[in-house]
């Protein structure tokens, strides 16, 4: 009789906090507080029937179009809201102030374009992912000042302009990822007050040119991609303090040229840390500074004979480390 009575209590228990609960069509693990919607054919944000103590939501591939606050405030311990290539078009300004522990955000794969202000500003998150929505413009207005993110990311959308006013309030920043985009340029002080980044992503864009002093504040950068754009050529003293840095991708651009020097301060690169192939090598006189910096560092660079000469015609196809003294002086 005693053993039966326990056992009620505790279902008794567990049912009246909502863990003997679920929406439908979703699937819900009670020892780790978490609920998941997954490919199933929603079209509203199942808070009926969400159990209270949920901590974490995973909703993807579904019709959902919209979500508000009276959705998130079914589950106010919520610590993760992922939602993965959903329908989402619209977020209300306030869809999470009911939830002050929300420490995670993902909204990758929707259909968003404009938000609105305060949208992020109304819990303590640290991680946002807004890749491959349809933003054409990351406002300031979004968050809070001295924002607690450490992970933005908004590679996949539309912006043709770094968000220098939002960059502003994420004083905490570790991650920023803005990579498959429009950029065309990044101007000088728009990274300053990223003094605690480390990963940096702006591969897949249109930049053509980088000011010299852009980094000059972020010299705990660990990671710096900048494969697939249009550089032409890089400043000298780009890389002056980026003492840290273990990875540096500059392969599918437009050089043709490094400058003396520009790479002597890389001494912190992981092997194989430094990207430099599909670009069109100069092999002149003015290639002997790359030439005997791959020679010394060989170990450093991806796919070291990989670099290949674009020009002069008579050394075209060749790799940069495979040239000799004499056919540097040759050319120069």
């Amino acid at each position: 009789m005693n053993t039966w009575c326990a056992l009620s209590f505790l279902w008794l228990a567990c049912f009246c906090h909502g863990a003997l609960s679920c929406p439908d069509l979703c699937k819900c693990y009670s020892r780790r507080a978490e609920v998941v919607c997954n490919e199933v054919p929603l079209t509203e944000y199942p808070s009926e029937g969400l159990p209270k103590n949920t901590t974490m939501v995973t909703i993807q591939f579904t019709n959902i179009t919209s979500i508000t606050e009276q959705h998130i405030n079914a589950t106010p311990l919520l610590q993760g809201l992922h939602l993965y290539s959903n329908a989402l078009q619209h977020l209300s300004s306030n869809f999470i102030r009911g939830v002050p522990h929300l420490s995670t955000l993902d909204l990758t794969g929707n259909k968003l374009t404009e938000l609105p202000a305060d949208v992020f500003s109304h819990a303590p998150l640290q991680s946002l992912v807004l890749k491959n929505n349809q933003i054409e413009k990351a406002n300031a207005d979004w968050l809070e000042d001295n924002s607690n993110l450490t992970w933005l990311d908004i590679s996949g959308n539309h912006l043709r302009k770094i968000p220098s006013d939002l960059l502003q309030k994420l004083l905490h920043l570790e991650n920023l990822d803005l990579s498959n985009n429009h950029l065309e340029a990044v101007s000088a002080n728009s990274l300053d007050p990223l003094t605690k980044l480390e990963r940096l992503n702006l591969q897949d864009n249109k930049l053509d040119n980088v000011d010299a002093s852009i980094f000059q504040s972020t010299q705990n950068l660990t990671h710096l991609f900048l494969s697939r754009n249009k550089l032409s050529k890089i400043p000298q003293n780009l890389f002056q303090g980026l003492t840290q840095l273990r990875i540096l991708s500059l392969d599918d651009n437009q050089l043709s040229h490094i400058p003396p020097g520009s790479l002597d301060q890389l001494n912190s690169l992981d092997d194989d840390g430094l990207d430099l192939t599909a670009n069109p090598w100069v092999c002149d006189g003015k290639v002997e500074y790359l030439w005997r910096w791959i020679q010394k560092n060989k170990k450093k660079i991806f796919l070291p004979d990989n670099i290949i000469c674009a020009k002069p015609e008579s050394l075209s196809n060749r790799s940069v480390l495979s040239l000799t003294e004499s056919e540097l002086n040759l050319q120069s």
